[in-house]
């Protein structure tokens, strides 16, 4: 089973948990996942991924104008429908919109198709409703969230197929 993450990042804080959450999918027996920049995405392993997760850092309460680009042209033409689908975010603050980047994410894969997964209260605490936030500067105190983020959807991508 594979995952594609495909990330925004200015500062390289959203490419940072990216790793944390390959580390969390791979610790499932038989996962891979790999990351990519949205200037730099491998249109083919994303084709052949059994799921996505999107990251954004999180600007003015929001995505960024470049995610958003991204997310309205190109997940449509990367065959993503029918696929899982889950989102995350980076922010400078706690209250700086990093939950709102992710619903925006969340829209637009449910809009091309995509079964989207938080694991809600289902998995316990920590409880991750719509996808993990990590606030800077103290960035690797979210390491866990992140990495038990990306088990949760490797252990639901095991599910599907």
């Amino acid at each position: 089973m594979r995952l594609a993450i495909v990330y925004d990042t200015k500062t390289g804080n959203t490419a940072k948990m990216a790793e944390y959450l390959i580390e969390g999918f791979t610790a499932v027996d038989g996962a891979e996942a790999k990351a990519f920049p949205i200037t730099a995405v491998d249109e083919e392993y994303v084709k052949a991924s059994d799921a996505l997760i999107v990251g954004t850092p999180t600007y003015n309460g929001y995505l960024t104008a470049r995610m958003k680009a991204w997310l309205e042209s190109a997940p449509a033409k990367l065959n993503v429908a029918g696929k899982l689908g889950g989102a995350y975010a980076t922010a400078a603050f706690i209250h700086g919109g990093g939950d709102l980047a992710i619903q925006c994410i969340l829209t637009h894969l449910l809009v091309d198709g995509m079964m989207v997964y938080s694991s809600g209260q289902a998995k316990g605490m920590p409880v991750i409703h719509l996808g993990p936030v990590a606030i800077a500067p103290d960035l690797d105190a979210f390491a866990d969230l992140f990495r038990i983020y990306g088990k949760r959807m490797a252990e639901q991508v095991a599910c599907i197929v």
